[in-house]
């Protein structure tokens, strides 16, 4: 009865997904929005370490549980190391971004392992291969998206793998027989790909320099813009310095 009934859910799930997913994380179970060439389970262990900060500034979409922003720590930044440092995006340490976690869909959060905020970490590395590809896409030389380029969308996924791997091997999280295959290969789906493959998308990822401020506010130290690219890795269009705000609330910061 029980294992009828979240088979029942699995499939119910599925159905969902093709029809409603649209945000840069897309959750699926195997091949239920298309295929992938990915395989969680011969990916290769990565490695996470530094510290996770965001700051909430307003209510997202109906896929996540609202929006954020990612502050780098300039003390102890978030970095992820793949296990082959010959391969694309060997080294990643994501910059100032916007970011809802995984945008799972509601009726999936129901199964344990598939929280927005379930493999945080990973999802900000994810989040942030996305941005930058979008921005060297549309033309963008600037050097903070120089960690990432050569990765294509088959890195993308495996790599946002290889840090829940990570994750679980630290045990960070628990092991999870279902969890990350089916967000390895939600990232390496067609739905995926086609967010992958949109131009003119960079402009409208840019934090402002509101969110900026709040930011300098949260985690003091670099007002300049010399800092500010060093430690955020904010646009390097931003002014030098922008007029301080009040101190944000920090919402949620882990250490690894």
């Amino acid at each position: 009865m029980r294992h009828n009934a979240f088979s029942d859910s699995i499939q119910l799930f599925r159905r969902f997904a093709c029809r409603s997913i649209t945000s840069m994380i897309t959750l699926a179970v195997g091949t239920a929005v298309g295929c992938t060439s990915i395989d969680y389970q011969k990916l290769n262990t990565g490695q996470i370490s530094g510290s996770l900060f965001v700051m909430w500034v307003g209510e997202g979409n109906s896929s996540g549980d609202g929006n954020f922003l990612f502050v780098p720590d300039p003390h102890d930044p978030l970095i992820f190391h793949r296990a082959d440092p010959a391969t694309p995006g060997s080294t990643i340490r994501p910059g100032l971004m916007y970011t809802d976690g995984g945008s799972i869909p509601k009726i999936a959060q129901v199964f344990k392992g598939l929280s927005p905020w379930g493999y945080a970490p990973a999802y900000m590395i994810h989040d942030w291969i996305f941005i930058a590809h979008h921005c060297i896409v549309d033309g963008s030389t600037e050097k903070r998206f120089d960690q990432v380029r050569g990765v294509d969308f088959d890195d993308s996924a495996a790599i946002l793998g290889e840090a829940i791997k990570a994750l679980i091997a630290t045990r960070e999280v628990a092991p999870n027989d279902i969890a990350p295959s089916a967000i390895t290969a939600a990232v390496g789906s067609a739905i995926a790909k086609n967010l992958w493959d949109e131009k003119g998308a960079c402009k409208s990822l840019q934090v402002s320099a509101k969110d900026i401020a709040s930011a300098e506010a949260a985690i003091p130290g670099s007002t300049s813009k010399a800092q500010n690219l060093r430690t955020f890795q904010i646009p390097e269009t931003v002014a030098p310095a922008v007029r301080a705000v009040g101190p944000a609330k920090i919402i949620a910061r882990l250490s690894f």
